[in-house]
């Protein structure tokens, strides 16, 4: 199955490139500066859907997955190179790393078979012989396995990518802001080389114009420091004043529940930075200076750039992005014993004013009623290994299909019309939370609705338990936002 984003503004005769993993953090940045360099793109996605939001004129997306050579053929079909941006990085899976082996084999043998010339891959730095983190060694298997079936593989190594919303960045960004003291692992004292997010993309469009270079290239930004370094750089650049004292942890895990405990990072996609930190990933071979014409800028610089980000609500992608949905099951509209709570309200406004009071919920901006219930509610899910709420969101004010907010993910949006979220949390069952709008007698008929679709007893008994939140916070919930919408269309008068 294919769809367009957009009327191709590209020549039809220019190669086409495929981008997997383009819902995740980089290759959501990816494409938009592959679309500007002027080349042709096509998209593999699980979930086409989460690609809907995006501004891609006459980018093609193809449903599919990197394990199924029936779509992978579909998606490769004229194909001239593929960028390879998929691993299980975060993903609690016991055999994570033979997942990931096993799908860049798939992925390397439909390559071959469609005639690709190049796949392009971002991995992880470090050496091979030395480090410790299975995640790690999972990024340098996967290059290996791609190149199997004997397409030329270009990859990428970099260790922490520097960049707003980048899991490494919103780890030492709550980190330094929330802890005056701090009282660190010894593995703070581990070097690293990071590189801004800006230089990774750099090398990754620059490299379509080198297609007869293959091989591991090493990437780093400008400086080599350690962890404690790049959190008090961090407090440096905030002006923050900040103290780091390091000893040893007897148990690994404790620095993984402290790092889940204290920033947005899930506990999963935690332990597979913290278990990285113990590996020393610098820069040993610098071949990349020498091919391509990027000059990495130092980390000063990589920071002040994802800072301005923050301050713009410019962030395009978030960690949170790379995450896939847990649940993948079917569309809402046709469960069969499907429970709901709904509420409507007339609000006088017009529908793009109460759109936008719905698209405000969540994140920093937090819940207009019963913002404790939805805070416990979060706790209980980070205690059950769910998301939590700290996932918060992309944007205070917009959305788009797939962005997290909280735990919720984004389903469905229609601009003036409809936002359906889909619950991410630990339940017996699936839930949704949608509201609809329209234009009614000179204002807007407002329509709130709780779906819930229960797996056996126990998602029946969480139903009934949680009626009496169910009973104080969605009704509470849709006359705050006709309160926000009204207010927003209130004249405010400035006085002389």
């Amino acid at each position: 199955m294919t769809k367009s984003l957009g009327a191709s503004l590209m020549d039809p005769g220019r190669p086409l490139i495929l981008v997997t993993g383009a819902t995740g953090y980089i290759g959501g940045r990816l494409v938009p500066r592959l679309l500007e360099a002027g080349h042709r793109v096509r998209c593999l996605a699980r979930n086409p859907e989460r690609l809907t939001g995006r501004r891609w004129p006459g980018v093609e997306v193809v449903k599919g997955d990197v394990s199924d050579p029936a779509s992978l053929a579909v998606a490769l079909h004229g194909v001239s190179q593929a960028y390879y941006l998929v691993h299980a990085m975060g993903e609690d899976a016991a055999d994570f790393r033979g997942r990931d082996q096993r799908q860049a084999l798939t992925f390397g043998e439909a390559c071959a078979k469609a005639g690709v010339r190049r796949v392009v891959y971002l991995g992880g730095l470090g050496d091979p012989e030395r480090h410790r983190s299975d995640h790690l060694a999972s990024r340098q298997e996967t290059g290996t396995a791609l190149g199997a079936s004997g397409v030329p593989v270009l990859e990428f190594r970099a260790a922490v990518i520097v960049g707003s919303g980048s899991a490494s960045f919103e780890m030492i960004r709550h980190l330094t802001e929330r802890l005056p003291i701090m009282i660190t692992p010894r593995w703070l004292n581990t070097r690293c080389q990071p590189i801004g997010v800006r230089d990774v993309l750099a090398y990754l469009v620059e490299a379509l114009e080198h297609p007869e270079v293959a091989g591991i290239f090493e990437i780093g930004g400008g400086d080599v420091l350690d962890y404690r370094g790049m959190l008090l750089g961090y407090a440096e650049a905030r002006g923050l004043h900040r103290f780091i004292i390091t000893m040893k942890v007897p148990l690994p895990i404790l620095s993984v529940l402290w790092v889940d405990l204290m920033t947005p990072i899930p506990m999963v996609l935690a332990a597979a930075l913290v278990e990285g930190m113990n590996t020393e990933v610098v820069v040993q071979d610098p071949r990349a200076l020498e091919v391509f014409r990027v000059r990495p800028m130092t980390y000063r610089e990589a920071l002040a750039l994802a800072l301005q980000r923050l301050d713009e609500d410019a962030v395009e992608t978030t960690w949170a992005s790379s995450l896939a949905g847990e649940r993948e099951g079917p569309a809402l509209g046709s469960h069969e014993g499907m429970l709901l709570v709904r509420h409507h309200r007339q609000v006088m406004a017009p529908p793009q004013a109460v759109f936008q009071s719905f698209c405000g919920l969540g994140g920093e901006n937090g819940w207009p009623a019963g913002n404790l219930l939805w805070q416990l509610r979060g706790g209980l899910d980070r205690i059950l290994g769910g998301v939590g709420m700290r996932r918060g969101r992309r944007h205070p004010r917009e959305l788009r299909v797939g962005d997290p907010v909280d735990f919720w993910r984004v389903e469905a949006l229609e601009p003036d019309r409809l936002l359906r979220l889909r619950s991410e949390m630990k339940l017996n069952g699936h839930a949704w939370l949608q509201f609809t709008v329209r234009a009614e007698g000179g204002g807007s008929w407002l329509e709130q609705t709780a779906f819930f679709e229960p797996l056996g007893l126990l998602g029946l008994l969480y139903w009934y338990s949680a009626l009496p939140f169910h009973l104080f916070v969605f009704p509470g919930l849709i006359r705050a936002l006709k309160r926000r919408a009204e207010a927003a269309m209130t004249p405010t008068h400035s006085r002389g």
